[in-house]
């Protein structure tokens, strides 16, 4: 059929493996979105590189084994025609292409559809005003009985160590495409665990400089950065809760064996603890906002004070000389030949007191 072969054409692989770093924003050397077609039999991967078409037809002939499929960023016409080879949902298919989705876990018949938003954490010396500390791709799976497909974008949807860490081990390959399924997820709320941890790096630095002796009035945007980077990070873990909560309740669903339910559960453990981490993260960044704001105001009433006392000390001179500059005839000691000294004198002294005193209290 000329789709087949037009299929052929673009998902053909070189007999020899390629690896393709998908950290890289280039599309796969092979000159289309397919980075891998492989077989499995029995969790061995099987020799030699074939089209999907050819792949699939070899697993229905066996009647055991699956597909797994990896393409990076494709194109309508490619996923389009794959989706119709595998009898993808065309729901899920335009999600798949559609980019900014939240993670969700979708059932169409048999087949499972997943959204994953994939995380890293951005190395900096400092954090700046442009400072970007997460940086969210995403990772849709389609899950059947006999074939798993994966869509990455973004740099950090790369699944090459992954593969290659199930392949060692073929017993759990052998489980299936669900078993593929959970080895993704885990793989993916990992990496939300190590992001977790790297960031309280930046939030205890921010807070250690809030509570420092001296606060700078301008570090609120390094706490509001934070906040925006953390809000980020929650977008893709906390929306992951509910979705693995309800795959693990979901009856029935021939793909999600008992034995496989038990590896998700852990799984949906693990996000459940980064997602309260995630919260605890927030609430100790409002608490770190607020103290620095109360610490901010402090530092204001305090110049306030300074400001006050100064303007007090300096009004008695004010004061004294504006009355004896009215210029009338009959002023106090105005015609003595000590009266200007000791107008100087007293208010000297006045100053003086006044000085002491507001020392004494603190507020010089």
């Amino acid at each position: 059929m000329p789709m087949f072969r037009t299929l052929r054409r673009a998902v053909r692989l070189p007999h020899q493996r390629t690896v393709v770093d998908l950290s890289h924003p280039a599309r796969s050397p092979l000159g289309s979105a397919v980075v891998n077609c492989v077989v499995y039999l029995d969790g061995v991967r099987q020799s030699g590189d074939c089209p999907a078409d050819e792949a699939l037809r070899r697993v229905r002939a066996e009647g055991s084994g699956f597909v797994w499929i990896g393409l990076h960023e494709p194109q309508q016409p490619e996923l389009a025609s794959l989706g119709e080879l595998f009898g993808l949902h065309r729901l899920a298919v335009d999600d798949a292409l559609l980019p900014h989705h939240r993670p969700k876990i979708n059932t169409y018949g048999d087949m499972l559809f997943t959204v994953l938003k994939t995380v890293g954490y951005v190395e900096h010396q400092e954090l700046t005003a442009t400072s970007e500390i997460v940086d969210t791709g995403e990772l849709a799976v389609f899950t059947g009985a006999d074939f798993v497909l994966t869509v990455s974008r973004g740099r950090h949807g790369s699944l090459g160590p992954l593969r290659e860490a199930l392949e060692a081990d073929p017993g759990q390959l052998a489980k299936g495409p669900a078993a593929v399924l959970h080895a993704i997820a885990d793989h993916v709320v990992e990496r939300y665990a190590a992001v977790a941890d790297t960031m309280q790096n930046d939030i205890d630095a921010v807070e250690s400089k809030v509570f420092s002796q001296h606060v700078a009035s301008t570090d609120a945007w390094r706490i509001y950065l934070l906040k925006r980077e953390l809000m980020e990070f929650r977008r893709a873990v906390v929306p992951l809760c509910r979705p693995l909560e309800k795959l693990l309740t979901r009856q029935p669903l021939p793909l999600m064996t008992q034995d496989i339910r038990t590896y998700f559960r852990d799984v949906a453990g693990r996000i459940d603890r980064i997602a309260e981490q995630t919260s605890a993260y927030d609430a100790l960044l409002d608490s770190v906002l607020q103290a620095h704001l109360a610490q901010v105001g402090i530092e204001q009433n305090e110049d306030m004070r300074k400001i006050s006392a100064w303007a007090s000390i300096l009004a008695v001179p004010t004061m004294v000389c504006g009355v004896y500059g009215m210029n009338f005839q009959h002023m106090p000691e105005k015609s003595w030949e000590y009266g200007y000294p000791l107008a100087l004198a007293v208010i000297a002294a006045a100053c003086l007191i006044m000085y002491r005193g507001f020392r004494r209290n603190g507020w010089l």
